[in-house]
């Protein structure tokens, strides 16, 4: 794995009054926000905002209580072998798969996995973005 984060997203109660609290922060959505998910580059890294009960559903940990702290850590594979390798690796140095890789309901493939201390990540592949050399996300502008 790749010494790289690149995505977070943060699951918010009202996505229109969340998306305009940072856009009045002067930061500018991407094109590539759709209906329920507001992209923000952040130069190689992108901030998300995602429903939060259907992003604890992906993860598949309750939205409620302490289930789920309303944000997930996201590192972005180049592809659906490399994902699965990495989730590989994650449990082979102790990380507990929380939702093993698999087709997720935007279109790209993706697992879970809690950290030694808790936190949760996930590791997807997205057909819908691009990955520089860096691995930077490339959205468009």
């Amino acid at each position: 794995m790749r010494q790289k984060l690149n995505l977070i997203t943060l699951g918010v109660n009202d996505m229109k009054r969340s998306t305009a609290f940072f856009e009045g922060l002067g930061w500018k959505k991407s094109a590539a926000s759709v209906e329920g998910l507001s992209l923000f580059p952040l130069g190689g890294m992108v901030l998300a905002l995602h429903p939060r009960h259907d992003l604890a559903n992906d993860a598949i940990v309750s939205a409620e209580g302490s289930g789920f702290s309303g944000i997930t850590l996201s590192y972005n594979a180049y592809s659906e072998t490399e994902v699965n390798e990495v989730l590989a690796k994650v449990q082979e140095l102790g990380a507990t798969i929380i939702k093993p890789a698999q087709k997720v309901y935007w279109g790209g493939y993706s697992g879970y996995f809690k950290d030694l201390d808790g936190h949760l990540f996930e590791v997807a592949y997205n057909p819908f973005w691009g990955l520089n050399a860096e691995g930077d996300i490339e959205l468009p502008e």
